[in-house]
This record gives C-alpha cells, structure tokens and sequence, in this order.
C-alpha cells in the first residue's frame, strides 16, 4: 500500500477519491484549502475521518505544497478552480490557482522525487466536438478561460515530463455527477428545483450534449488509470461513450423524481456565443485497452442514487440554484 497525497480533497470528486483510497487500504493525507474555521469540506463529517491525515495549506503556495508532498509516494492533483462562468468574471483566479498550483506540484515532485503526479484533467480542454466520440488525439481547443488554464495546465505537466522525466498520468474525466455536487452544476440545479416543488427549472442552453458519468465511475477509473504501470506519461479519458442532452436530461429527471417540470430559459445562464461547447461524448477505448477499466454504473440508476442523496440533504442547498 502507498502513502498517497490528494489535492482538493474536501471537494466533490476529491472527498469521494479519498475516502476510496482509505477504503482500499492506502495511508491518504488530504490536502484542504485552509480557512479560519479549519473546516475539511465533505470530508468534515466522513466515515473514514479518523484514517485521513488532514493537512491544511494552499494550493498557489509552493512552501504549503511542498510540505504537504514530504514522505508521499502518489499525487493525485484535483485542487482547481472549476466554475466556468466565474472564470469570464476573474481569469486571473483561475491562472493562479489551475497553472501555478499545477507547477508547484510538479516542480516539488521533481525534488522530492514523487513516484507519480496525476494530474486530473478536464473534457472542456476539447471544446466543441469536431468527432465524435472524442479521443485522446482530439485537437485541444478551450474555449472558456476555465478551459484555457486546465489546458495550460496539462501541457505544463506534458513538458515536466518530457524535460526533467518527471512520472506523471494526466486523466481527463467528462462531466462527473453525483452525491456532494456543487449546486453551480446542471444535475444538481434540476434535482434541487425539482425536490423544492418549482414547477419550472431556470436553465441555460438546451441543445448542449454531455457524457455524464457518475461520479465512482469516475473516481474508480482515476484509481485503475493512476496506479497502473501500463498508464505511465499517458493522457487517458475517463466517460461513457454515450450523451444526452440537457433537454432530454430534464425529462429523466422529471421522470426519476415523479415531478412535472416546465423549462424557463434564461439567457444569464448561457454562455457568450462563441465560447459555448456544443457536444462532448467521449471514447474510453485507450483506458479500457491499457488497463481493463469501463464504467459500471449506469446514467439511470446513478441518477436515481445521486436524486436519493439529494432529497435526504437538500437542506445543504440554498433555494436560488444556479447553473453555473
């Protein structure tokens, strides 16, 4: 078993990570924003609390990073700033946190000698689909400033590899959903306007296409792609190979829930024109072909479980959802 260091740990994706790996018998310090109440995110009130070792700093702070990185086998880097409207809003943010987080991981890996960085990617590097379904030698096209940083942030870690022979794995997840989601995202801002009883749900463009994929499929894929010697300096995707559209998303839900639910577009929730990604539908063919692994759970019974987990901790959420 390893000692394994997990960036934005008290996140969605990253508290469910966590708690896998404890779970799977590894030693996990979890690396959490730091803050004045010392509060841990969704791990604060974890089942595995007493076997996570918290280590609180700041990702843009190389000294912080550099400590938390002492005595550490694996990284699995998910610390970033994720919310694409907010990066129209404050790019530099996203800069500091995305690019320069990414480097001070990496640059302490390099002195430290970490045996592996993974680094956790994002679909919307792709931008629009230009085929389907996308694979890894799908041209890289941001088109947010969120999308640019993640990228940048990719081929930083591509050049540390290829210019100091720095291990790293970059995996590249499409829309993760599930239990924890921020409220910001488009399942959650459905279920949550369901459950409160809105007989209509305030959403942005329809039309869009997403390979949702839940989030232990994702996190257990992340596992298999990250440890596994086949994967060693790949760039590897992790979806379903199937889309749907949040059109036809909203009638699932509606379905699931047992709740009649109109559509209001707003026009707020959309994207500026040129910047919105159309279709993202992944192919998982090099992760299947390189390490065995494929999503087990489906988009129905994981939105059924992920309405569940909403409807027993709505109080969590405020009543203004936003799609963001």
């Amino acid at each position: 078993m390893y000692k394994i260091l997990v960036t934005g740990a008290g996140g969605f994706i990253g508290s469910h990570l966590t708690e896998y790996l404890v779970k799977k018998g590894h030693k996990v310090k979890a690396f959490i924003h730091y803050n004045s109440r010392n509060f841990w995110g969704w791990l604060e009130k974890s089942e595995c609390i007493n076997d996570i070792e918290i280590y609180s700093g700041d990702i843009r702070d190389y000294d912080s990073v550099y400590g938390s990185m002492k005595g550490v086998d694996y990284v699995f880097h998910l610390a970033a700033l994720i919310g694409i409207p907010y990066s129209y809003y404050s790019p530099l943010a996203y800069i500091k946190t995305n690019i320069e987080g990414t480097y001070n991981i990496l640059q302490s890996a390099r002195i430290l000698e970490t045996k592996r960085v993974i680094h956790v990617s994002t679909s919307e590097v792709y931008g629009t689909a230009q085929h389907i379904p996308i694979n890894e030698n799908h041209p890289i096209n941001p088109q947010s400033p969120y999308a640019a940083t993640k990228a940048s942030a990719d081929y930083l870690v591509k050049t540390f590899s290829l210019s100091f022979n720095l291990p790293v794995t970059v995996v590249r997840p499409f829309n993760t959903f599930g239990p924890r989601q921020s409220a910001r995202a488009v399942i959650p801002t459905i279920i949550s306007q369901a459950l409160n009883d809105k007989k209509s749900v305030k959403l942005g463009n329809l039309d869009s296409r997403r390979d949702f994929n839940f989030v232990m499929n994702t996190v257990e894929g992340m596992y298999e792609l990250g440890l596994h010697s086949n994967t060693l300096g790949n760039v590897i995707n992790i979806g379903t190979a199937l889309d749907i559209s949040i059109r036809d998303l909203v009638d699932l839900i509606s379905r699931l829930t047992k709740v009649d639910l109109n559509i209001e577009v707003e026009s707020k929730r959309i994207r500026p024109r040129k910047s919105e990604v159309q279709r993202l539908v992944c192919d998982y063919s090099k992760a299947q072909n390189l390490t065995g692994w494929q999503p087990r759970y489906t988009l129905e019974e994981s939105m059924e479980q992920t309405i569940n987990w909403f409807r027993n901790n709505l109080y969590i959420y405020k009543d203004q959802i936003y799609n963001v």
